[in-house]
């Protein structure tokens, strides 16, 4: 399968400390199923997840400064 039939965004998701965190995949849902393996509960506790932007690859270095 190719991966032009399903493509994947970035998401940049709020976090109640003000800080961002990047997630990556189909959807913003499927971006924190992922985020969600690799994460601690804590972790994902801190994520707001109705709370997000979808960027493109090019604009990842505006958001660097913000990542949590």
């Amino acid at each position: 399968m190719s991966s032009f039939e399903n493509p994947h965004r970035m998401y940049i998701f709020d976090m109640k400390n003000g800080k961002k965190k990047l997630a990556y995949g189909e959807s913003p849902a499927d971006a924190l199923d992922i985020l969600q393996i690799r994460l601690t509960e804590e972790e994902m506790d801190k994520i707001i997840p109705d709370q997000y932007v979808t960027i493109r690859n090019r604009d990842l270095m505006k958001y660097v400064d913000k990542l949590g």
